[in-house]
């Protein structure tokens, strides 16, 4: 037998074991079943009653000159001070957030460069009251004190990582009853949790007041906050 005769029988012998491996290849790529999902938005919503106040508040005082603006101010705002923690208010829980001098301008005639008549000291603190009770109290006292800036009030809750936390567990809670009663139409059950993506919001009555008010003995009430959490789930279905 020469050479050029066995190479016939080699070649083919070669061609069809290359053909017999490339089939495994062809299968190992083919497209995988797609996988059944369920996915769906629940919430879940807590309400309850704030047991704690944000108020800030301030005196602005105005002088012909700085030293006697800041003067005003200054007594001002220390009976403010004293008159807060003789009212209960820890000192821990008055903090200043703002302090400003600032020169105040007239112009006369249209034209005319501007002139400076006088100056404007504010002083604004942040107070945290622990008794909502004693809100109107508090604001009634302050005003009479001299504050003469009430710039917002606002109700919160101190355990808010729990009222959260409550507020998630009914709004997955929703997510699996009704994820499960549309599994269940479908005839499939829930397999694992594929994704969690959750939002939340919070709404209440956040009074506002105006600068220079009067007020005594303000009647305000808390009233009761809601928590609301949103969830988006998906889960593999088996």
């Amino acid at each position: 037998m020469t050479l050029s005769s066995s190479c016939k029988f080699i070649f083919p012998a070669l061609a069809l074991v290359a053909s017999f491996l490339s089939v495994p290849a062809q299968g190992a790529h083919a497209d995988a079943p797609e996988k059944r999902t369920i996915s769906l938005s629940a919430t879940g919503a807590v309400k309850t009653t704030p047991d704690k106040v944000d108020i800030s508040t301030g005196v602005t005082t105005e002088g012909q000159t700085a030293r006697e603006a800041l003067t005003k101010n200054t007594d001002a705002m220390t009976k403010v001070v004293e008159g807060l923690k003789s009212a209960g208010i820890e000192p821990k829980d008055i903090q200043t957030t703002n302090f400003s001098v600032s020169p105040i301008y007239e112009q006369r005639k249209q034209g005319q460069a501007a002139f400076i008549t006088g100056y404007r000291v504010t002083n604004q603190v942040h107070i945290i009251v622990h008794d909502t009770e004693k809100l109107g109290e508090i604001l009634d006292k302050v005003v009479t004190l001299g504050a003469n800036q009430i710039d917002s009030v606002r109700f919160e809750v101190s355990d808010l990582e729990q009222r959260k936390d409550d507020a998630r567990r009914r709004a997955m809670r929703n997510a699996i009853r009704r994820a499960t009663l549309y599994a269940q139409a479908g005839g499939a059950h829930l397999g694992d949790v594929l994704r969690i993506n959750e939002r939340v919001s919070g709404s209440g009555r956040n009074p506002t007041f105006q600068s220079r008010i009067a007020a005594t003995s303000a009647p305000i009430a808390p009233g009761q906050l809601e928590l609301t959490v949103s969830v988006d789930v998906t889960w593999a279905l088996r």
